[in-house]
């Protein structure tokens, strides 16, 4: 598996990713545009992981499945965030969105897809209600939503958020990968584990 396909647009420059594994295509996350950037590629996924509720996250999740005729999947703590997108208008959500239903809700301890070989969910709340993050292990990749950033981590000021909850997360389940994993997040750009851990000013206790 070599590195993803990377859209970034919307009000928020929201990050996705399109994923080949071996012939299966993961996109993960929605934000507004990349159904048609999507489109223009002529790339259908064949499934979709939401790391996260938050609306520029999900901007073109329900649109997008329709159009691939592709599962979606997300946590349970983030589902109303999906089914209820309107209850972000008060949090910068600038018009109403379609609700997204999950074909099947994930916990990190349970059943992932089969096609999602080799892949290990973390579960990660803290900036969201039931973020999570798609590790790959073989590969040295991990797609973290808005958990980790290149010097910087998720914000925790929004409903459901906890500093506290969020950095030790971070501590405990990214900190302690390989330090060449290579971390893909929500916004900006790229970054590894290693490099996180030994300049994050976030992080600068660990």
């Amino acid at each position: 598996m070599n590195g993803p396909l990377v859209y970034c647009g919307g009000l928020a420059a929201t990050n996705a990713y399109l994923v080949d594994m071996g012939g299966h295509l993961l996109a993960i996350d929605a934000p507004e545009g990349f159904l048609g950037f999507l489109k223009n590629k002529k790339l259908k996924p064949d499934s979709l992981l939401l790391t996260h509720g938050h609306w520029d996250h999900i901007w073109d999740a329900a649109d997008l499945a329709d159009w691939a005729g592709c599962p979606v999947y997300y946590h349970p703590d983030t589902a109303l965030l999906c089914l209820e997108p309107d209850s972000m208008l008060a949090f910068g959500l600038p018009q109403r969105l379609r609700p997204v239903h999950a074909t099947q809700l994930l916990e990190e301890t349970g059943p992932i897809p089969v096609t999602w070989d080799g892949a290990q969910l973390l579960l990660v709340p803290g900036h969201c209600p039931g973020s999570l993050c798609l590790y790959f292990p073989s590969f040295g990749q991990l797609y973290g939503g808005d958990v980790l950033f290149a010097d910087g981590v998720g914000r925790w000021d929004l409903p459901g958020g906890d500093r506290d909850q969020l950095l030790s997360g971070i501590r405990t389940k990214i900190l302690t990968l390989p330090g060449k994993t290579v971390v893909y997040p929500g916004h900006g750009p790229a970054t590894t584990v290693g490099r996180e851990k030994s300049s994050n000013p976030f992080l600068s206790e660990t």
